[in-house]
């Protein structure tokens, strides 16, 4: 089976190297890359659309039809925002996203980059973990064939990605180490890109992962 996968956040971390597995996989026929701006890569898998506003996806929805999956890489840190302004980026423009690909798409299966230590309950102290976890609920109510939620912790990047900022620059080097002491903290790029396109052909028994279950499902790849 060859997959047709929409993948959003490309510009980002955890995107781009969803991508890079998405390109070189085979289960992966096509990409659609959809972002407010461009990755600007060419490749005969890859096609990009450019969506100033995921809120107002008017202008592009017939574009979004026929596809077997979306991975769903966006997102920030709510580092410096207000708790309106993290919850209008990471709960409103992925809800509408969804809800807008599941009236053409219903057979879709959506995968979620959310976080370690999500909220589920939605009632916890911290802000960011709590919007996650309403985010996650939500999702697996819109409509889906099925919904994933990814939580994979710290994360090593793939060799050749641009999009590394910060200390993942020295988690790069450091994850062998940081493997051996935390093995259920942490998993590669190139893991979670496997662990979703191998969601979207075998499934899983859980619709949130953490790392292990992440790493058992990358396994099967």
């Amino acid at each position: 089976m060859a997959i047709k996968v929409i993948l959003t956040g490309a510009t980002g971390m955890v995107g781009e190297g969803v991508l890079l597995e998405c390109l070189e996989n085979p289960a992966v026929q096509k990409v659609l890359a959809v972002g407010r701006r461009k990755y600007g890569m060419s490749h005969p898998k890859l096609t990009e659309c450019v969506v100033p506003d995921f809120l107002d996806l008017s202008g592009v929805a017939d574009q979004l039809n026929g596809y077997d999956a979306c991975f769903y890489c966006a997102g920030i840190s709510s580092l410096g925002l207000s708790d309106a302004e993290y919850r209008r980026i990471s709960y409103d423009l992925t809800l509408n996203f969804a809800r807008v690909l599941a009236g053409s798409n219903p057979e879709m299966t959506f995968c979620f980059v959310s976080g370690a230590q999500t909220d589920s309950s939605e009632q916890g102290k911290v802000m960011w973990a709590r919007v996650k976890g309403e985010t996650e609920n939500s999702l697996a109510r819109v409509g889906f064939r099925q919904v994933y939620s990814f939580r994979p912790g710290f994360m090593k990047p793939t060799s050749g990605q641009r999009n590394v900022r910060g200390y993942y620059k020295a988690i790069h080097f450091l994850y062998p180490l940081l493997h051996a002491l935390l093995p259920a903290h942490g998993c590669t790029l190139r893991a979670l890109g496997v662990a979703m396109i191998e969601s979207v052909l075998r499934g899983y028994p859980k619709q949130v992962l953490e790392v292990n279950d992440i790493k058992i499902l990358a396994g099967k790849g």
